[in-house]
């Protein structure tokens, strides 16, 4: 009995979709956070763990699937982009999932308490960085219209213009994680130093999930300049 060609079982056509199919399963991850951001902020704990497992299970499912597009991926492909850029998009696409991941690995083991005065400000924040992770998906879901274009003409410029909106959306996050860490330093005299410090750590990992998504874009845009 014939054995299928492992690269036609994962890439079928078109060296693209799993690229975009891991972008996809980044995506879902970040998604993910934001129920369990919300339990974290209610103090359900119990739940808030149900959930924690659901943001790592998709962020491993991730894993697999770049894992197997990094052995598959031929040394050799007849299309205008090096194997190299394909392989450093997807590290960047998965640092999106990790970011998630590691956000509620750590308000979970510390059952983090939010102030009140910061959960508005940070409900808006973590749903905008969503946001931006978002834009980066958009973006990478063009790749294979771009790719049949042959990296020319309209097509080029809708990626452009989805990189564009991605990085005004990632600077939008910046502003919001800098009006939250004002807020935040005004409440330090009134908290433990130890979750004060903490609370940083994970307005930073929120902000680096957008940080990251950003990337996704500025390599994409790399790979169309050449």
């Amino acid at each position: 009995m014939a054995r299928g060609n492992p690269f036609s079982n994962l890439f079928g056509q078109s060296p693209i979709k799993p690229i975009q199919e891991h972008m996809t399963k980044a995506q879902q991850c970040a998604e993910a956070l934001m129920p369990f951001f919300e339990l974290a902020l209610e103090g359900d704990w119990k739940e808030a763990r149900k959930q924690q497992k659901v943001v790592k299970s998709l962020e491993n499912e991730a894993d697999v699937l770049k894992k197997k597009i990094r052995i598959h991926l031929p040394k050799s492909l007849f299309m205008p982009m090096p194997r190299s850029d394909l392989l450093e998009l997807l590290t960047m696409q998965d640092k999106v999932a990790n970011s998630a991941k590691d956000i509620a690995g750590l308000m979970l083991g510390r059952k983090m308490a939010i102030p009140e005065d910061m959960a508005p400000a940070m409900v808006e924040f973590v749903k905008e960085c969503i946001i931006t992770s978002a834009y980066a998906l958009k973006a990478i879901q063009e790749l294979d219209e771009l790719l049949e274009a042959g990296f020319s003409g309209r097509e080029v410029q809708v990626i452009e213009k989805l990189i564009s909106e991605l990085d005004e959306q990632e600077h939008k996050t910046d502003v919001l994680q800098v009006a939250i860490r004002a807020k935040l330093f005004k409440l330090e005299k009134d908290l433990p130093p130890v979750d004060v410090m903490f609370l940083y750590k994970v307005i930073d990992g929120i902000g680096e999930l957008a940080d990251r998504a950003q990337k996704v874009g500025s390599r994409l845009q790399l790979l169309i300049a050449r």
